[in-house]
């Protein structure tokens, strides 16, 4: 049997023991979705990360897509916190192999808690290394999925002076007709993050689109300049 089998039900039992019934309704209901919680809160689902990692040693790629995959389909909402933590923790595998593995989680994901996660954390650094990735990204652009639409920009989130300008420039100018909330905040999250790199730019991109561009992503844009 894997070793990574009981390393996953060692954080199921300890995440079950630890949780509390009424955090789980108020995680439920904060989040709005049927996804059943523990209620176990971020710092205790860390030490019990930290636990599991005591005992059981992660030392292949197939472990460590084992163990984020199949913490990823557990029933309840922290195993996915659990797997972005466990897909986070283990640098070494951040590896281009590891993209199947990451756009898997992200087109399962449903909410912003798990989307804004991968696609900064994970996915966005491997774009930075690996340019041959925006090929997939900008398919994102035209999904269905709102999910995957937001995730084309948050991929950005991180790179800073790396950030591929013109990729970003395009992908912000072709959903910014979007009415969708989530859509326009991460406009202006995006370019609110690269203002730290460069808020002339920032500003003057605004300026120059500002009838495409809807308040909010505007407001969020210019927030700390």
């Amino acid at each position: 049997m894997s070793l990574v089998i009981p390393m996953v039900i060692f954080m199921q039992q300890r995440m079950a023991e630890a949780g509390n019934a009424d955090d789980a309704k108020a995680m439920q209901a904060y989040m709005k979705t049927e996804q059943p919680f523990y209620g176990v809160k971020a710092p205790e689902r860390k030490a019990i990360f930290k636990q599991a990692r005591e005992h059981t040693k992660i030392t292949s790629f197939i472990e460590y897509k084992r163990l984020v995959l199949w913490l990823w389909a557990g029933e309840n909402r922290e195993e996915q916190y659990m797997a972005m933590d466990a897909a986070e923790y283990y640098k070494a595998f951040r590896t281009l192999e590891a993209f199947p593995v990451y756009e898997e989680m992200l087109n399962e994901a449903s909410h912003w808690d798990t989307v804004d996660k991968i696609a900064a954390n994970l996915i966005g650094l491997l774009v930075k290394e690996h340019r041959g990735l925006e090929s997939v990204v900008r398919n994102w652009r035209e999904s269905d999925n709102m999910w995957l639409r937001r995730a084309s920009l948050l991929v950005h989130l991180k790179h800073k002076a790396d950030t591929n300008l013109p990729l970003l420039e395009e992908t912000i100018l072709m959903l910014a007709n979007e009415k969708e909330f989530f859509i326009r905040k991460a406009i202006g999250w995006v370019l609110r993050e690269y203002a730290k790199t460069d808020p002339g730019y920032v500003r003057s991109f605004v300026q120059q689109y500002q009838e495409q561009l809807s308040p909010m992503s505007q407001k969020e844009a210019l927030k700390n300049l």
